[in-house]
């Protein structure tokens, strides 16, 4: 397999990109772009670091990120596995890029910035719900946002509500690791053993 290695042979293979495709791009949120994410409940986070990238689903009951000002979004980080992955790699390299999907709409809404963590408790402190708080938040400066084609999502039917009962569940590939773990009980219980443990 012969592997692509320079900027000019990639471009080659590609048309220009489209007046529209870079008209699109702003530095700071327009009022259209504050609307829109301003209304997301879902973003994903990709981070980069030393030890490689990370891609983490980030969800709320709300707005997922709060808007500061047209260039700060505040992003709480409410409970996990403890894993890190993302915030290690905030805190040793801080560029970061954001998905920011709404159910039903065919449009991506996409920012890339900078971010750095707080734990500072006036900050913490304003996303309390019934008396918890997330331990940080990612404070995140905006670089450009824009709006991804709708195309990958057409394409993919991603909203069509179809779920196929070929899909492994979470139980089974924990069970893949341990053959002794009951994939069935864990799958069963995991709605009634998340909900007090959202925020």
């Amino acid at each position: 397999m012969q592997t692509i290695d320079d900027i000019a042979t990639l471009e080659a293979l590609y048309d220009r990109p489209s007046r529209l495709a870079l008209l699109k791009v702003v530095t700071a949120l327009t009022p259209g772009y504050r609307r829109w994410i301003g209304t997301s409940r879902f973003c994903i986070l990709c981070t980069v670091g030393p030890g490689g990238t990370d891609a983490t689903p980030r969800g709320d009951d709300g707005p997922v990120v709060r808007i500061v000002d047209d260039r700060t979004l505040w992003l709480p980080d409410w409970r996990g596995n403890n894993r890190l992955d993302a915030l290690r790699n905030i805190v040793e390299d801080g560029r970061v890029s954001l998905m920011f999907m709404i159910p039903g709409n065919t449009s991506v809404i996409r920012v890339n910035g900078t971010a750095v963590l707080t734990a500072d408790r006036a900050v913490t402190g304003s996303f309390e719900k019934d008396g918890k708080q997330p331990r940080t938040v990612v404070v995140i400066r905006i670089g450009e946002v824009y709006f991804q084609c709708a195309k990958a999502l057409i394409r993919s039917g991603l909203w069509a509500g179809i779920v196929s009962a070929e899909v492994p569940t979470a139980g089974d590939l924990l069970k893949e690791r341990d053959e002794s773990f009951d994939a069935e009980d864990y799958d069963t219980g995991y709605e009634a053993y998340a909900a007090p443990r959202m925020w």
